[in-house]
C-alpha cells in the first residue's frame, strides 16, 4: 500500500517536544514495518506564521514571505527526519521528482514546502497524485471535515464521508471569507478531484489515530471517496 500522509506543524511540533515528534516517528516506521510505502508532506505551523508576521511586519513581500514558510516547513521535515531510523532519506525532496524516487527506491520520503503561492496542503496532493498513492492522510487540529469552523460554531455539522466534488463546493465559498478555517485549501481539494485520490482527514494530535487509520480505515475523521471507487488493498486484506 502506497500512502502519503501531510503532517500539520502544528501537529508535529506545536512545541519542540522531541518525545511528540518521537512518537509520530513510531507510528511512520511501522506502517513501514507493515509493508507500507510512506510518502510524508510537513507543514509549517505556528513558527511559520510567527516568522511571516514579522517578516511582514518588516516589509517583506508575498513571495519572500512564501519563502520563509517553505524554510520552516523544510526544518520541520529535517526534524522529524532525524526522528526516523536508517530507511528514510535524509534530506528533505525538493520536488515530485525526487520525492518519487525516494519512494520507489524504498525510502520514506519526507517533504516541506515546494513553491511560492502552494500551501503543504496541496503538496501533498499533488505528490499523492504523482506516485499513485492508495490513499492520502491529512492529519490535522480538528478530527474532520465540517460545514463550518467547528472553533467558532458550536453547531458545526461534521461529515463522516463525503465525495471528492462536495469536498470542493465545501471549501470554495470558505476560502473567500478571510480567517476561514477549511480543512484543507481549496487547490488541494481540485487536485483530490481532479486525481480521484481516496482521501481521509483526521485529527493528528494522537500519532495512533493515523496508524489505524492506513492499516485498517479505522478513524473518527471524515472519508473523502471517489465515485466508483473500493476500498484500499491493504484494508480488504486485514478485513
Amino acid at each position: 500500500m502506497r500512502v502519503v500522509i501531510s503532517i500539520g506543524g502544528s501537529i508535529l511540533a506545536p512545541e519542540l517536544d522531541s518525545n511528540r515528534v518521537a512518537a509520530h516517528a513510531e507510528v511512520i516506521e511501522s506502517l513501514a514495518a507493515e509493508g507500507c510505502e510512506v510518502g510524508l508532506v510537513v507543514g509549517g505551523g505556528g513558527v511559520a506564521r510567527d516568522y511571516i508576521t514579522a517578516a511582514r511586519d518588516l516589509g517583506a513581500n508575498e513571495v519572500q514571505l512564501d519563502q520563509l514558510g517553505i524554510d520552516v516547513t523544510r526544518i520541520n521535515a529535517r526534524l522529524l527526519i532525524s526522528a526516523l531510523g536508517s530507511g528514510v532519506k535524509p534530506t528533505p525532496a525538493t520536488d515530485y521528482d525526487a520525492a518519487g524516487d525516494a519512494l520507489r527506491r524504498g525510502d520514506i520520503s519526507v517533504m516541506g514546502g515546494i513553491t511560492p503561492g502552494q500551501t503543504t496542503d496541496a503538496v501533498a496532493a499533488a505528490f499523492a497524485e504523482y506516485v499513485g498513492a492508495d490513499l492520502l492522510v491529512y492529519a490535522t487540529s480538528t478530527d474532520g471535515v465540517y460545514d463550518a469552523d467547528p472553533n467558532a460554531d458550536p453547531e458545526a455539522i461534521k461529515y463522516t464521508t463525503m465525495s471528492p466534488a462536495e469536498l470542493v463546493d465545501l471549501i470554495v465559498p470558505m476560502s473567500r471569507d478571510a480567517g476561514a478555517s477549511a480543512p484543507v485549501d481549496i487547490l488541494a481539494a481540485k487536485l483530490i478531484e481532479r486525481s480521484g485520490m481516496r482521501t481521509v482527514v483526521l485529527d493528528g494530535s494522537e500519532p495512533s489515530n493515523v496508524e489505524s487509520a492506513v492499516l485498517r480505515g479505522d478513524h473518527t475523521g471524515t472519508d473523502i471517496i471517489p465515485p466508483g471507487s473500493s476500498e484500499p488493498a491493504h484494508w480488504v486484506e486485514t478485513e
